[in-house]
Protein backbone atom coordinates (compact mmCIF):
# COMPACT_ATOMS: atom_id res chain seq x y z
CA UNK A 1 0.00 0.00 0.00
CA UNK A 2 1.47 3.38 -1.06
CA UNK A 3 2.15 5.85 1.73
CA UNK A 4 -0.31 8.71 2.04
CA UNK A 5 0.96 12.16 1.17
CA UNK A 6 0.94 14.73 3.95
CA UNK A 7 -1.61 17.49 3.44
CA UNK A 8 -0.34 20.63 1.78
CA UNK A 9 0.31 23.62 3.95
CA UNK A 10 -1.53 26.93 3.81
CA UNK A 11 1.27 28.64 1.89
CA UNK A 12 1.57 25.70 -0.52
CA UNK A 13 -2.11 26.02 -1.44
CA UNK A 14 -1.71 29.76 -1.91
CA UNK A 15 1.39 29.23 -4.08
CA UNK A 16 -0.40 26.70 -6.29
CA UNK A 17 -3.33 29.07 -6.85
CA UNK A 18 -0.89 31.91 -7.58
CA UNK A 19 0.89 29.92 -10.28
CA UNK A 20 -2.43 28.77 -11.72
CA UNK A 21 -3.69 32.36 -12.01
CA UNK A 22 -0.44 33.54 -13.58
CA UNK A 23 -0.50 30.74 -16.14
CA UNK A 24 -4.11 31.55 -17.01
CA UNK A 25 -3.21 35.22 -17.46
CA UNK A 26 -0.27 34.39 -19.73
CA UNK A 27 -2.39 32.06 -21.84
CA UNK A 28 -4.97 34.79 -22.45
CA UNK A 29 -2.75 36.59 -24.93
CA UNK A 30 -5.31 39.09 -26.15
CA UNK A 31 -5.99 40.40 -22.67
CA UNK A 32 -2.27 40.36 -21.90
CA UNK A 33 -1.48 42.43 -24.98
CA UNK A 34 -4.27 44.89 -24.19
CA UNK A 35 -2.63 45.50 -20.80
CA UNK A 36 1.04 45.52 -21.78
CA UNK A 37 1.06 47.34 -25.13
CA UNK A 38 -0.49 50.59 -23.79
CA UNK A 39 1.87 50.46 -20.80
CA UNK A 40 4.91 50.18 -23.08
CA UNK A 41 3.76 52.84 -25.56
CA UNK A 42 2.45 55.30 -22.98
CA UNK A 43 5.80 56.91 -22.15
CA UNK A 44 7.03 57.42 -25.72
CA UNK A 45 3.70 58.69 -26.99
CA UNK A 46 3.20 61.12 -24.10
CA UNK A 47 6.69 62.58 -24.27
CA UNK A 48 6.53 62.84 -28.05
CA UNK A 49 3.25 64.76 -27.80
CA UNK A 50 4.60 67.12 -25.12
CA UNK A 51 7.91 67.68 -26.88
CA UNK A 52 6.14 68.27 -30.19
CA UNK A 53 3.98 70.97 -28.63
CA UNK A 54 6.92 72.65 -26.89
CA UNK A 55 9.08 72.42 -30.00
CA UNK A 56 6.39 74.13 -32.07
CA UNK A 57 6.10 76.94 -29.50
CA UNK A 58 9.89 77.35 -29.40
CA UNK A 59 10.06 77.40 -33.19
CA UNK A 60 7.44 80.11 -33.32
CA UNK A 61 9.30 82.12 -30.67
CA UNK A 62 12.55 81.85 -32.64
CA UNK A 63 10.87 83.24 -35.76
CA UNK A 64 10.15 86.47 -33.83
CA UNK A 65 7.09 87.39 -35.86
CA UNK A 66 4.29 89.77 -34.92
CA UNK A 67 0.84 90.07 -36.44
CA UNK A 68 -0.12 93.78 -36.63
CA UNK A 69 -3.22 95.61 -37.85
CA UNK A 70 -2.82 99.32 -38.66
CA UNK A 71 0.98 99.35 -38.64
CA UNK A 72 1.02 102.20 -41.18
CA UNK A 73 -0.35 104.50 -38.46
CA UNK A 74 2.65 103.99 -36.12
CA UNK A 75 6.05 104.41 -37.83
CA UNK A 76 7.71 105.10 -34.46
CA UNK A 77 6.46 101.83 -32.99
CA UNK A 78 7.34 100.02 -36.24
CA UNK A 79 10.92 101.30 -35.96
CA UNK A 80 11.18 100.04 -32.38
CA UNK A 81 9.83 96.59 -33.22
CA UNK A 82 12.16 96.22 -36.19
CA UNK A 83 15.12 97.15 -33.97
CA UNK A 84 14.09 94.27 -31.71
CA UNK A 85 14.65 92.01 -34.75
CA UNK A 86 10.97 91.17 -35.15
CA UNK A 87 9.32 90.48 -38.49
CA UNK A 88 6.02 92.33 -38.83
CA UNK A 89 3.12 90.76 -40.71
CA UNK A 90 -0.15 92.39 -41.69
CA UNK A 91 -3.15 90.89 -39.93
CA UNK A 92 -6.02 89.59 -42.06
CA UNK A 93 -9.16 91.69 -42.20
CA UNK A 94 -11.21 89.00 -40.45
CA UNK A 95 -8.65 88.35 -37.67
CA UNK A 96 -11.29 88.36 -34.92
CA UNK A 97 -13.31 85.63 -36.60
CA UNK A 98 -10.19 83.56 -37.26
CA UNK A 99 -9.03 83.89 -33.64
CA UNK A 100 -12.40 82.66 -32.39
CA UNK A 101 -12.31 79.74 -34.82
CA UNK A 102 -8.66 78.94 -33.84
CA UNK A 103 -7.63 79.40 -37.48
CA UNK A 104 -5.23 82.16 -36.42
CA UNK A 105 -2.73 80.93 -33.81
CA UNK A 106 -1.14 84.20 -32.71
CA UNK A 107 -2.47 87.42 -31.13
CA UNK A 108 -2.92 90.59 -33.15
CA UNK A 109 -1.59 94.02 -32.23
CA UNK A 110 -4.20 96.61 -33.29
CA UNK A 111 -3.06 100.24 -33.72
CA UNK A 112 -5.47 103.16 -34.07
CA UNK A 113 -5.34 105.80 -36.82
CA UNK A 114 -4.34 108.66 -34.49
CA UNK A 115 -1.48 106.78 -32.79
CA UNK A 116 1.42 108.84 -34.18
CA UNK A 117 -0.40 112.15 -33.81
CA UNK A 118 -1.30 111.53 -30.19
CA UNK A 119 2.22 110.32 -29.44
CA UNK A 120 3.79 113.53 -30.84
CA UNK A 121 1.34 115.74 -28.94
CA UNK A 122 2.25 114.08 -25.64
CA UNK A 123 -1.01 112.20 -25.29
CA UNK A 124 -1.35 108.48 -24.50
CA UNK A 125 -2.45 106.56 -27.58
CA UNK A 126 -4.10 103.21 -27.03
CA UNK A 127 -3.13 99.97 -28.70
CA UNK A 128 -4.97 96.66 -28.37
CA UNK A 129 -3.56 93.19 -27.96
CA UNK A 130 -6.38 91.09 -29.38
CA UNK A 131 -6.54 87.40 -28.55
CA UNK A 132 -9.01 84.71 -27.53
CA UNK A 133 -8.44 83.02 -24.17
CA UNK A 134 -10.04 79.86 -25.55
CA UNK A 135 -7.42 79.84 -28.31
CA UNK A 136 -4.51 78.56 -26.22
CA UNK A 137 -1.89 78.65 -28.96
CA UNK A 138 -2.60 82.33 -29.57
CA UNK A 139 -2.81 83.11 -25.85
CA UNK A 140 0.74 81.88 -25.27
CA UNK A 141 2.27 84.77 -27.24
CA UNK A 142 0.27 87.53 -25.50
CA UNK A 143 2.83 87.90 -22.71
CA UNK A 144 5.77 88.43 -25.06
CA UNK A 145 3.80 91.03 -27.03
CA UNK A 146 2.94 92.91 -23.85
CA UNK A 147 6.61 92.87 -22.78
CA UNK A 148 7.56 94.41 -26.12
CA UNK A 149 5.05 97.21 -25.64
CA UNK A 150 6.31 97.86 -22.11
CA UNK A 151 9.81 98.12 -23.53
CA UNK A 152 8.59 100.71 -26.05
CA UNK A 153 6.96 102.69 -23.25
CA UNK A 154 10.17 102.70 -21.22
CA UNK A 155 12.22 103.81 -24.20
CA UNK A 156 9.85 106.68 -25.00
CA UNK A 157 9.71 107.77 -21.37
CA UNK A 158 13.52 107.68 -21.13
CA UNK A 159 13.91 109.80 -24.27
CA UNK A 160 11.37 112.35 -23.02
CA UNK A 161 13.19 112.72 -19.69
CA UNK A 162 16.58 112.90 -21.37
CA UNK A 163 15.39 115.82 -23.55
CA UNK A 164 14.47 117.65 -20.36
CA UNK A 165 17.79 116.90 -18.70
CA UNK A 166 16.35 114.40 -16.24
CA UNK A 167 17.92 110.99 -15.64
CA UNK A 168 15.66 108.12 -16.80
CA UNK A 169 16.78 106.17 -13.73
CA UNK A 170 14.39 108.30 -11.66
CA UNK A 171 11.57 106.23 -13.16
CA UNK A 172 13.04 103.12 -11.57
CA UNK A 173 14.30 104.02 -8.08
CA UNK A 174 14.45 100.33 -7.12
CA UNK A 175 16.44 97.70 -9.02
CA UNK A 176 14.50 94.44 -9.26
CA UNK A 177 16.18 91.08 -9.72
CA UNK A 178 14.42 87.72 -9.93
CA UNK A 179 15.78 84.61 -8.22
CA UNK A 180 14.11 81.30 -9.03
CA UNK A 181 14.50 78.73 -6.24
CA UNK A 182 13.15 75.85 -8.32
CA UNK A 183 15.63 73.31 -9.64
CA UNK A 184 15.79 72.37 -13.30
CA UNK A 185 13.80 69.19 -12.59
CA UNK A 186 11.20 71.10 -10.58
CA UNK A 187 10.65 73.51 -13.46
CA UNK A 188 10.17 70.54 -15.78
CA UNK A 189 7.27 69.25 -13.68
CA UNK A 190 5.19 72.23 -14.80
CA UNK A 191 5.05 70.39 -18.11
CA UNK A 192 5.41 66.75 -17.05
CA UNK A 193 3.01 66.85 -14.06
CA UNK A 194 0.54 64.62 -15.93
CA UNK A 195 3.08 61.76 -16.17
CA UNK A 196 2.24 60.29 -12.69
CA UNK A 197 -1.48 60.34 -13.50
CA UNK A 198 -0.98 58.13 -16.55
CA UNK A 199 1.23 55.74 -14.58
CA UNK A 200 -1.49 55.43 -11.93
CA UNK A 201 -4.06 54.72 -14.64
CA UNK A 202 -1.82 51.95 -15.99
CA UNK A 203 -1.61 50.36 -12.54
CA UNK A 204 -5.39 50.53 -12.08
CA UNK A 205 -6.23 48.93 -15.40
CA UNK A 206 -3.48 46.35 -15.03
CA UNK A 207 -5.02 45.19 -11.74
CA UNK A 208 -8.61 45.59 -12.97
CA UNK A 209 -8.50 42.95 -15.69
CA UNK A 210 -6.82 40.34 -13.47
CA UNK A 211 -9.08 41.09 -10.47
CA UNK A 212 -12.32 40.74 -12.41
CA UNK A 213 -11.21 37.68 -14.36
CA UNK A 214 -10.10 35.79 -11.24
CA UNK A 215 -13.45 36.34 -9.49
CA UNK A 216 -16.46 37.22 -11.66
CA UNK A 217 -14.80 35.80 -14.76
CA UNK A 218 -14.26 32.39 -13.17
CA UNK A 219 -17.78 32.40 -11.72
CA UNK A 220 -19.19 33.13 -15.18
CA UNK A 221 -17.11 30.34 -16.74
CA UNK A 222 -18.19 27.94 -13.97
CA UNK A 223 -14.65 27.27 -12.73
CA UNK A 224 -14.86 29.09 -9.39
CA UNK A 225 -17.14 26.61 -7.62
CA UNK A 226 -14.96 23.54 -8.43
CA UNK A 227 -11.95 25.48 -7.19
CA UNK A 228 -13.69 26.14 -3.87
CA UNK A 229 -14.34 22.43 -3.45
CA UNK A 230 -10.60 21.72 -3.13
CA UNK A 231 -9.22 20.97 0.36
CA UNK A 232 -7.73 24.40 0.74
CA UNK A 233 -8.86 27.17 3.02
CA UNK A 234 -10.68 30.07 1.32
CA UNK A 235 -8.03 32.46 2.65
CA UNK A 236 -5.27 30.48 0.89
CA UNK A 237 -7.24 30.65 -2.37
CA UNK A 238 -7.75 34.37 -1.89
CA UNK A 239 -4.06 34.99 -1.21
CA UNK A 240 -3.07 33.11 -4.35
CA UNK A 241 -5.53 34.98 -6.53
CA UNK A 242 -4.70 38.32 -4.95
CA UNK A 243 -0.98 37.70 -5.44
CA UNK A 244 -1.53 37.21 -9.16
CA UNK A 245 -3.66 40.38 -9.36
CA UNK A 246 -1.09 42.44 -7.46
CA UNK A 247 1.72 41.10 -9.64
CA UNK A 248 -0.23 42.08 -12.75
CA UNK A 249 -0.60 45.63 -11.47
CA UNK A 250 3.09 45.78 -10.51
CA UNK A 251 4.15 44.42 -13.92
CA UNK A 252 2.16 47.06 -15.75
CA UNK A 253 3.50 49.73 -13.37
CA UNK A 254 7.08 48.60 -14.03
CA UNK A 255 6.58 48.72 -17.80
CA UNK A 256 4.97 52.16 -17.56
CA UNK A 257 7.88 53.53 -15.54
CA UNK A 258 10.56 51.93 -17.67
CA UNK A 259 8.95 53.12 -20.91
CA UNK A 260 10.01 56.67 -20.06
CA UNK A 261 13.70 55.73 -20.14
CA UNK A 262 14.01 55.11 -23.91
CA UNK A 263 11.24 57.64 -24.60
CA UNK A 264 13.57 60.48 -23.58
CA UNK A 265 15.57 59.94 -26.78
CA UNK A 266 12.44 60.79 -28.79
CA UNK A 267 12.02 64.26 -27.26
CA UNK A 268 12.19 66.91 -29.98
CA UNK A 269 12.53 69.94 -27.70
CA UNK A 270 16.07 70.59 -26.46
CA UNK A 271 14.83 72.55 -23.46
CA UNK A 272 12.47 69.77 -22.35
CA UNK A 273 15.17 67.16 -22.87
CA UNK A 274 17.52 69.17 -20.65
CA UNK A 275 14.93 69.58 -17.90
CA UNK A 276 13.29 66.13 -17.91
CA UNK A 277 15.71 63.97 -15.92
CA UNK A 278 14.23 60.48 -15.54
CA UNK A 279 16.80 57.76 -14.98
CA UNK A 280 16.84 54.35 -13.36
CA UNK A 281 16.75 55.88 -9.88
CA UNK A 282 13.59 57.85 -10.59
CA UNK A 283 11.97 54.84 -12.31
CA UNK A 284 12.64 52.54 -9.35
CA UNK A 285 11.43 55.08 -6.79
CA UNK A 286 8.21 55.68 -8.74
CA UNK A 287 7.71 51.92 -8.95
CA UNK A 288 8.23 51.54 -5.19
CA UNK A 289 5.57 54.21 -4.62
CA UNK A 290 3.12 52.22 -6.77
CA UNK A 291 3.55 48.87 -4.97
CA UNK A 292 1.13 49.59 -2.08
CA UNK A 293 -1.44 50.99 -4.52
CA UNK A 294 -1.27 47.87 -6.72
CA UNK A 295 -1.81 45.66 -3.66
CA UNK A 296 -4.66 47.72 -2.22
CA UNK A 297 -6.48 48.28 -5.49
CA UNK A 298 -6.20 44.59 -6.39
CA UNK A 299 -7.86 43.55 -3.12
CA UNK A 300 -10.52 46.28 -3.42
CA UNK A 301 -11.50 45.33 -6.98
CA UNK A 302 -11.62 41.62 -6.11
CA UNK A 303 -13.85 42.39 -3.12
CA UNK A 304 -16.24 44.39 -5.31
CA UNK A 305 -16.37 41.65 -7.97
CA UNK A 306 -16.56 38.52 -5.80
CA UNK A 307 -20.29 38.90 -5.13
CA UNK A 308 -21.21 39.56 -8.78
CA UNK A 309 -22.38 36.84 -11.15
CA UNK A 310 -21.10 38.11 -14.51
CA UNK A 311 -18.02 39.88 -15.80
CA UNK A 312 -20.07 42.86 -17.03
CA UNK A 313 -21.71 43.26 -13.64
CA UNK A 314 -18.29 43.24 -12.02
CA UNK A 315 -17.07 45.92 -14.43
CA UNK A 316 -20.02 48.11 -13.54
CA UNK A 317 -19.33 47.64 -9.82
CA UNK A 318 -15.64 48.52 -10.22
CA UNK A 319 -16.32 51.68 -12.24
CA UNK A 320 -16.95 53.88 -9.19
CA UNK A 321 -13.76 52.84 -7.40
CA UNK A 322 -11.69 53.20 -10.58
CA UNK A 323 -13.12 56.66 -11.24
CA UNK A 324 -12.51 57.94 -7.72
CA UNK A 325 -8.91 56.71 -7.56
CA UNK A 326 -8.02 57.83 -11.09
CA UNK A 327 -9.49 61.31 -10.56
CA UNK A 328 -7.95 61.80 -7.10
CA UNK A 329 -4.70 63.29 -8.56
CA UNK A 330 -6.79 66.08 -10.09
CA UNK A 331 -7.20 67.51 -6.56
CA UNK A 332 -3.50 68.38 -6.48
CA UNK A 333 -3.67 70.06 -9.90
CA UNK A 334 -6.72 72.17 -9.03
CA UNK A 335 -5.62 73.18 -5.52
CA UNK A 336 -3.58 76.41 -5.72
CA UNK A 337 -2.65 76.18 -2.04
CA UNK A 338 0.06 73.58 -2.59
CA UNK A 339 0.44 70.16 -1.02
CA UNK A 340 -1.58 69.40 2.10
CA UNK A 341 -0.80 66.77 4.74
CA UNK A 342 -4.00 64.84 4.00
CA UNK A 343 -2.88 64.22 0.41
CA UNK A 344 -0.68 61.37 1.64
CA UNK A 345 -3.68 59.53 3.12
CA UNK A 346 -5.74 59.36 -0.10
CA UNK A 347 -5.05 56.43 -2.50
CA UNK A 348 -4.13 57.72 -5.92
CA UNK A 349 -3.56 61.28 -4.74
CA UNK A 350 -0.78 60.15 -2.41
CA UNK A 351 1.04 58.26 -5.17
CA UNK A 352 0.66 61.19 -7.55
CA UNK A 353 2.10 63.61 -4.98
CA UNK A 354 5.03 61.32 -4.17
CA UNK A 355 5.89 60.74 -7.83
CA UNK A 356 5.82 64.48 -8.48
CA UNK A 357 8.40 64.87 -5.73
CA UNK A 358 10.53 62.22 -7.44
CA UNK A 359 10.29 64.11 -10.75
CA UNK A 360 11.32 67.32 -8.93
CA UNK A 361 14.43 65.57 -7.62
CA UNK A 362 13.30 65.72 -3.98
CA UNK A 363 14.00 62.99 -1.46
CA UNK A 364 11.09 60.86 -0.21
CA UNK A 365 10.85 60.95 3.57
CA UNK A 366 9.35 58.16 5.66
CA UNK A 367 6.79 60.57 7.09
CA UNK A 368 5.37 61.15 3.61
CA UNK A 369 5.53 57.56 2.35
CA UNK A 370 4.21 55.82 5.46
CA UNK A 371 0.59 57.15 5.34
CA UNK A 372 -0.01 55.76 1.84
CA UNK A 373 1.51 52.41 2.85
CA UNK A 374 -0.74 52.20 5.93
CA UNK A 375 -3.92 53.12 4.04
CA UNK A 376 -3.21 50.66 1.22
CA UNK A 377 -2.27 48.00 3.77
CA UNK A 378 -5.58 48.41 5.60
CA UNK A 379 -7.43 48.38 2.28
CA UNK A 380 -5.62 45.17 1.29
CA UNK A 381 -6.32 43.39 4.59
CA UNK A 382 -9.98 44.40 4.67
CA UNK A 383 -10.47 43.36 1.07
CA UNK A 384 -8.85 39.95 1.53
CA UNK A 385 -10.87 39.19 4.66
CA UNK A 386 -14.09 40.17 2.92
CA UNK A 387 -13.29 37.97 -0.10
CA UNK A 388 -12.39 34.99 2.13
CA UNK A 389 -15.65 35.39 4.05
CA UNK A 390 -17.63 35.54 0.80
CA UNK A 391 -15.94 32.37 -0.43
CA UNK A 392 -16.68 30.56 2.85
CA UNK A 393 -20.33 31.48 2.47
CA UNK A 394 -20.26 30.20 -1.14
CA UNK A 395 -18.80 26.87 0.02
CA UNK A 396 -21.40 26.60 2.80
CA UNK A 397 -24.22 27.06 0.30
Amino acid sequence: MSPTRPPLSFLAHARIVLFKELVDAIRDRRTLLRMLVPAVLMGPLMLMALSGLIASLEERAEKRELMVAGLEHAPTLENYLLRQTYTLKAAPADYEQKLRATQLLEPVLVIGKDFEKQLLEGERPTVEVVSDSANQRAQVAVGSMQRLLRGFNQERAGLSLALRGISPELLQPVAIEERDLASVQARATRITSIVPMFIIMAVLYGALTAALDSTAGERERGSLEPLLMNPASPLALVLGKWGAVALSGVAVAALSNLSFLPAQYLIQSDSLQAMFQFGWGEALRCLAVQLPLAAGVGALLMAMAVRTKTFKEAQASATLAMTLISLAPMVGLMNPGGEAAWYYWVPGLAQNTLMLQVLKGEALSLAKVLPSVLVCGVMTLAGLLFIARSMRQAVAR
